[in-house]
């Protein structure tokens, strides 16, 4: 593999040149003093497939992205002390493939260059194994307040820690989605939007950089805080996104929100579930059937549906039995009303399973996840032990 390594000063181009051919065998790397503006000239006629480019600031990144845009090619590594989440995240956006700071014995670079080369080297690669298909399950409200993205965030989570299960959130509520406030106070540095607009590089990498991690096995993905910048995201980007994540995760759990749009259709469409989530209450009922008729127009198999009773008290006004008939239904999900728990969940940003696990909502959730991903009996015993003390 060919590669270019630049820098302002000649003697630390140098430098790092002699870092990186210490990388491994077969590199053929140059070093090249020069900046960050001139680097069309750098790479004409060398035709590298890395650049490592020295003391790249954030305003450096648009001749990189410039570069990336006409060689795509060429990969690049860049070496900078700024750190900040808007530097990483624009180095994203500008096509570079890592970050690194000043390096001080070379280890971390060559570290960068060897993975770039494995890429890249692997002329005759063994035939991959089958991709991984997660499962992917829907949440969608019949109404507003139904609790839907409650019960999908913390039903990912439950997932996620149970049995060591990969699991992806997704918010797709582009206007109002609050999935990642109900697990964790971080602000994230992407979004849904974000990663649509550059869907044209979607790959692992990409994907996991634009997500927060919650835990070692739960990633999110949050929905835009500009309500303007959910307009530009189509269902193409979703169909993209969904087929990316699911290659990456055991589950795929999604927050569809209420609108019915071709976006949100998207993500049913590729739902493994779809958990359409009412309360007992006349409007929510009416909805839900809406919903019914929505679904058996787009020819969902009855199996595809699960319907969710959230809130559930069987003191109610309305009865189960009568919403299962109304909804044509043999069976319901219900979790129980408990407002004080939920709220507290709510406003904490902490699961409710970590929060209260003698809740029955949290109780509820992981009756839900046995039912979505059985655990072995001698797993599950392990489990509930290490789960309540016993």
């Amino acid at each position: 593999m060919k590669i270019k390594v630049i820098s302002a000063d000649a003697s630390r181009a140098e430098e790092l040149a002699d870092w990186v051919r210490a990388s491994g065998p077969g590199l053929n790397v140059l070093s090249a003093e020069g900046t960050v503006a001139g680097l069309p000239e750098v790479i004409n006629g060398s035709r590298p497939g890395l650049i490592v480019v020295d003391g790249v600031d954030i305003d450096g990144l648009d001749a990189i992205g410039l570069l990336a845009n006409s060689h795509p090619e060429v990969d690049a590594i860049v070496i900078s002390a700024e750190q900040s989440p808007a530097f990483l995240m624009k180095a994203m956006q500008a096509g570079v493939r890592e970050v690194l700071l000043p390096p001080q014995d070379g280890a971390a670079l060559q570290a960068a260059v060897q993975r770039m080369a494995r890429k890249r080297t692997s002329a005759a690669p063994a035939p991959p194994a089958a991709p991984v298909q997660g499962e992917v399950l829907s949440f969608m409200g019949c109404k507003g307040g139904s609790g839907a993205s409650f019960l999908a965030a913390n039903l990912a989570y439950v997932l996620s820690v149970r049995d060591e299960r990969s699991v992806a959130l997704l918010d797709l509520d582009l206007q109002f989605g609050d999935t990642l406030l109900m697990l964790s106070d971080q602000r994230p540095t992407s979004d849904v939007a974000e990663v649509a607009a550059n869907i044209g590089r979607l790959d692992e990498d990409l994907l996991r950089s634009a997500m927060v991690q919650i835990s070692g096995k739960l990633a999110v993905l949050p929905s835009p805080d500009e309500l303007s910048h959910s307009l530009e995201i189509k269902a193409m980007h979703i169909e993209a996104i969904i087929r990316q994540a699911r290659q990456m995760f055991d589950f795929v759990v999604i927050d569809i929100g209420r609108s019915v749009d071709s976006v949100s259709l998207q993500a049913l469409d590729m739902s493994d579930r779809i958990m359409p989530v009412l309360q007992l209450t006349v409007p929510q009922v009416r909805d839900a059937k809406r919903l019914r008729k929505l679904f058996r127009s787009l020819e969902y198999p009855a199996q595809k549906i699960h319907w969710v009773v959230n809130r559930y008290q069987k003191s109610g006004d309305i009865s189960l039995d009568s919403v299962q008939q109304s909804l044509g239904c043999k069976e319901v999900v219900t979790v129980p009303n408990h407002f004080a728990g939920v709220s507290a969940s709510i406003n904490q940003g902490v699961p409710i399973e970590k929060l209260a696990r003698n809740n029955p909502v949290a109780r509820s959730l992981l009756e839900l996840a046995q039912a979505i991903a059985p655990m072995e009996n001698a797993k599950k015993e392990r489990w509930l032990a290490s789960l309540f003390g016993n």
